[in-house]
């Protein structure tokens, strides 16, 4: 990250000296990169696991992923809870983890923030002080919010730091948005990509459209959280006449709850992508496969229940790693749904070519290390 003048806030104010990504960690961005959604690790206790959770940031760094995002969904809101207090403590240990693996690539930390504009501020000011490089800015939760309110909060945060854009589905707790939301949030200065994730083709359009239509456009990378549709969102290129304008604008990487599981098969899948970008054509069996990981993430992320069983669903691949003790979350109430289990058992059995176990083997004991 760099620090730079400060950006203005409402009515021209000054709020803080804002930091901004590294030219290097900007070019990173937009050439496209795997950013797994960070778990929480629990005990039996549902008590913060250490070991296991630092051992979680030591294989996405060893997988060649381009970054984490933590204190997100994957992570558990609860973190944020007075009686569990952990959204500083799991953010600090990723960023000592990240600092100790001297990565040799661009690796982008990025941090979730949500809440009312109090809030993602200070969650922002924090992630800034703990040296993350963005902030993936949840609007979840703020039902009677107008787009303008929502539309001046990231304004607030994007003083602070790097905003990633999040079009969260209705059916987790977001909402819809309009075009002109999307035309507006992407002239905000400091935001520097968006995350489509509405499982909705037609409201990913409205943002791949509005990029295009910014005078940002160039400055804003698209980033893929649709995890029905993982493959083809990343083998598209939207493209759209504005003023006359031919504007192309391709779905460059992902940032997803579906790649905290198997992160090493997941980069490699990325970098297949990009090869295939370069030719003017793309086999038909890219749809096939495009298959396979959304039938993956239907066992994992369970949206047979409404996703009733998502952050156990990738507990339970985990743990079958070895990378957790157990499938624990915070809320009790929280586990796999019926039949979950045998779904996971299936899609093992069914794609074994998308799932990374033997490389987790291979250093399951050097990340459970205490260092």
């Amino acid at each position: 990250m760099e620090q730079t003048d400060s950006l203005p806030g409402k009515k021209g104010e000054i709020l803080v000296a804002a930091t901004t990504l590294s030219p290097e960690l900007m070019k990173a961005l937009h050439e496209g990169l795997v950013i797994p959604a960070h778990p929480l690790a629990l005990d039996e206790n549902r008590r913060l696991d250490e070991k296991y959770q630092r051992a979680l940031t030591r294989y996405y760094a060893a997988s060649g992923a381009g970054g984490i995002a933590i204190g997100v969904h994957s992570t558990q809101f609860e973190i944020r809870d007075p009686e569990h207090n952990l959204f500083e403590p799991v953010l600090r240990m990723a960023a000592e983890e990240i600092a100790k693996a001297n990565i040799d690539r661009p690796f982008n930390k990025v941090a979730g923030v949500c809440g009312p504009t109090e809030q993602a501020v200070e969650e922002s000011r924090l992630a800034q002080s703990l040296g993350y490089d963005a902030v993936l800015l949840s609007m979840g939760g703020l039902v009677d919010w107008s787009e303008q309110d929502i539309l001046d909060r990231t304004k607030q945060v994007a003083g602070i730091m790097p905003v990633i854009g999040f079009y969260l589905q209705p059916s987790v707790g977001g909402r819809i948005f309009s075009f002109d939301f999307w035309c507006q949030f992407a002239e905000i200065p400091n935001v520097v990509a968006i995350k489509m994730a509405p499982f909705n083709r037609y409201q990913s359009i409205d943002v791949a459209r509005a990029i295009c239509y910014s005078s940002r456009r160039d400055e804003i990378a698209l980033y893929t959280g649709n995890d029905d549709n993982i493959i083809n969102d990343l083998l598209t290129t939207y493209r759209f006449e504005v003023n006359g304008e031919v504007v192309e604008k391709a779905v460059v990487g992902g940032l997803l709850g579906h790649w905290a599981v198997w992160t090493k098969k997941a980069v490699e899948l990325l970098e297949e992508i990009k090869l295939a970008r370069v030719h003017g054509e793309i086999a038909k069996e890219w749809l096939t496969r495009n298959i396979q990981v959304t039938d993956t993430n239907a066992a994992f992320f369970d949206p047979a229940h409404q996703f009733a069983g998502c952050i156990p669903g990738i507990h339970e691949v985990l743990r079958r790693q070895g990378l957790m003790r157990g499938i624990w979350c915070l809320n009790p109430h929280e586990e796999l749904s019926p039949g979950q289990m045998e779904e996971i058992d299936r899609v093992y059995r069914d794609y074994p070519h998308l799932h990374d176990d033997e490389f987790v083997a291979v250093h399951l004991t050097e990340w459970l290390e205490h260092k």
